[in-house]
């Protein structure tokens, strides 16, 4: 009986997100969660199909009031301040990637050098759309119309990848 053998390429974790760092090796393992212990994700990721349309550019992650907001990697801080009432800290990564934490009382200014683990702030009610309090984690490679919103959930390597036959009736 013959076997037929299918292959394929794929770096589990970050399939189509361009996480990678300069050099091209995978992102994982630089970047760690954002709240400590370990949070429930309560809403995931969901971007639209064009970048103007409506959509979730992000992940929530459930915690309390007062909680520390980690930086997730290394980098500088790019803003920390107030976007459209919003409380907001943002991190330009080496790799390019600039994540996003809302909404956050910033501890943390505008230039300033940080590494993975790092204090950003203190986690405030009053991100819309969670039950309860969250923080709403973003991660995006690029600036203005370049830009791209990936799923900051594959900085950590836990996203979920299905492989799936090339034809009908493989497997």
């Amino acid at each position: 009986m013959a076997t037929r053998l299918i292959t394929a390429s794929v770096v589990v974790g970050l399939v189509g997100t361009g996480l990678t760092t300069s050099d091209g090796s995978a992102a994982t393992g630089e970047y760690g969660w954002p709240l400590a212990p370990r949070p429930s994700v309560v809403r995931g990721f969901d971007p639209p199909e064009q970048r103007w349309m409506p959509g979730h550019r992000g992940v929530d992650l459930a915690s309390t009031v007062g909680a520390v907001v980690r930086s997730a990697g290394g980098g500088v801080v790019n803003f920390a301040g107030e976007v459209a009432g919003k409380q907001v800290v943002s991190v330009r990564h080496p790799d390019g990637i600039l994540t996003t934490y809302e909404p956050v009382e910033p501890q943390v200014t505008a230039g300033q050098a940080v590494s993975r683990g790092d204090p950003l702030g203190t986690l405030v009610a009053g991100h819309a759309g969670c039950v309860g309090v969250c923080l709403h984690w973003g991660a995006r490679r690029g600036a203005g119309s370049a830009a791209r919103y990936l799923d900051p959930l594959a900085l950590l390597g836990v996203v979920r990848v299905r492989l799936k036959p090339l034809q009908p009736g493989d497997a």
